[in-house]
């Protein structure tokens, strides 16, 4: 089920609402985990068990870890508590990957291997199906052992409000994801006030927004354009930026409408997207793109593994280590790996270059030049690091989105070897795509809510809050109405999730 369907918008949501608003606090998480249950096990009931499973597991060696944790028999309940989780993401999302590469060396045929696995039944062992979801509540799973392993948090006594946690709908198959550290005490108790509940409505239909009306409409035009992008360089630049904002859309819209859905039940989400495309340099970048997953690699891989408090040569194994798993989490090819690697080599040399310009200045600030100050206006020089920003996430998001590495490559190089020409093809695209591809690059920049902000100011001094509350409101009505109508009226309603 996803949330851009009418099914969760007019049936499943309004009912779980409905549910959770009438029940006494005593069994409002009891609500919630039912609910999250049927949502997952609308579309995969059999995964359903895999993840309960986990989580029953998990409950019971955490709390014989926290209450052995002295001991050698402390240890290997933390052990097998982390290892069962990321066992279960290996199996499913890597195997088949790993054992095709091997299988492509040793030059054996894939075709004629079959298994009879539990789960998936009886296929081929390069088609086993990835759980949704499971990327995001498996690194829940291992945030929360280790938490407790380090002392954080406290281990959680009821297998029902941890089950809560990790199968929460609101987050559960897109993220962000959430740390139980930040939501143990709303576990426990929690309110809802009616402006709590009316941002959490208003930040999920501008969620569902994006995604309807900018990704959805962007995802389409990716469509028209795969395979006609190497044309001409018109259309291959077209179809890297439609690629781009495309992903930026969904994903930032998908994480509005679980922080919009979080706070109608109590729950507060970390934010996960701030604004990434505006970004001076691809440092800023991955402090505003996906900022919970960044922040999980920091504290669970990079500092573990010393961070930048130790020699040259391991900090910059710790960062190409945190950039490949990082490209790993996202999805088992090449194309993942690639890119990964590809952000954690540019944020090297960006460093590298920020140290060796900061050397630059102390050295002309002791003789007394100014030179290194005067290279240029900052106007120019935020100019020509933002193109270089956005060049680079476009060359990195093709890649990620390609089917496989060669096609990431193809789609880079059309940028600067398809031919130079305006044909009518590409005339047209321009004439009747440019429109949505401004709304996009407009709607990725923080105008649209700075124009809100000073239009709200505005009213502020002849009108109450009540009224602008309710001008909030029917904007809000009218965005809903809008994405229903286009989910009614098209079939193209893509989930990129499904990928990863």
């Amino acid at each position: 089920m996803l949330f851009s369907s009418i099914t969760f918008l007019y049936f499943f949501l309004p009912l779980t609402l409905l549910l959770y608003g009438v029940v006494p606090k005593q069994v409002k998480n009891l609500i919630l985990f039912v609910m999250s249950c049927i949502f997952y096990a609308w579309g995969e009931p059999v995964y359903l068990f895999l993840m309960l499973i986990q989580i029953v597991i998990v409950y019971g060696l955490t709390l014989i870890m926290e209450k052995k944790r002295e001991t050698k028999t402390g240890k290997v309940m933390y052990v097998l508590a982390v290892l069962i989780p990321f066992a279960s993401l290996f199996f499913f999302k890597y195997f088949s990957f790993l054992l095709g590469e091997v299988l492509g060396v040793i030059g054996s045929s894939v075709k004629t291997l079959v298994v009879d696995l539990p789960l998936i039944g009886k296929t081929d062992l390069l088609k086993i199906t990835l759980p949704i979801g499971i990327s995001f509540y498996t690194f829940q799973l291992v945030s929360y052992v280790v938490d407790v392993w380090r002392r954080e948090c406290v281990a959680q006594r009821s297998v029902l409000k941890l089950a809560t946690y990790i199968t929460m709908f609101p987050q559960l198959i897109a993220g962000p994801i959430v740390r139980y550290r930040g939501m143990d005490k709303e576990l426990d108790a929690r309110e809802v006030s009616s402006k709590d509940y009316t941002d959490g409505i208003v930040r999920f239909v501008i969620g569902l927004g994006k995604k309807v009306l900018i990704a959805n409409v962007l995802g389409e035009i990716v469509q028209e354009l795969a395979d006609i992008s190497g044309n001409s360089i018109v259309l291959a630049w077209m179809y890297a930026i439609a690629v781009t904002l495309q992903i930026y859309f969904d994903f930032s819209g998908y994480s509005d409408m679980a922080i919009g859905l979080g706070a109608m039940f109590g729950f507060s989400f970390p934010e996960n997207f701030n604004y990434p495309l505006i970004s001076g340099s691809l440092t800023e970048f991955w402090r505003r793109w996906h900022m919970s997953l960044g922040s999980w690699f920091r504290d669970y891989v990079y500092i573990p593994l010393g961070g930048n408090r130790t020699s040259t040569v391991k900090w910059i194994r710790n960062i190409l280590v945190v950039w490949m798993l990082t490209g790993v989490w996202h999805g088992a090819g090449w194309n993942f790996i690639v890119w990964g690697l590809f952000f954690g080599v540019m944020l090297l040399i960006e460093k590298f270059i920020a140290m060796g310009i900061l050397a630059v200045k102390e050295r002309g600030a002791v003789a007394g030049d100014k030179t290194a100050m005067h290279f240029a206006g900052h106007g120019v020089k935020y100019c020509l690091r933002h193109i270089y920003v956005i060049v680079a996430i476009v060359f990195s998001f093709l890649i990620f989105n390609g089917a496989n590495l060669s096609e990431g490559w193809q789609d880079i190089n059309n940028l600067w070897s398809a031919p130079v020409r305006t044909d009518e093809l590409s005339l047209f695209m321009l004439r009747n795509r440019a429109g949505i591809l401004f709304v996009g690059a407009v709607g990725a920049t923080p105008l649209p809510k700075y124009l809100w902000e000073k239009a709200v100011q505005g009213l502020g001094k002849g009108a109450s809050m009540l009224l602008i509350r309710l001008i909030q409101l029917v904007f809000t009505a009218i965005l809903l109405l809008l994405c229903t109508a286009y989910l009614i009226d098209g079939s193209f309603n893509p989930f990129l999730y499904f990928r990863f």
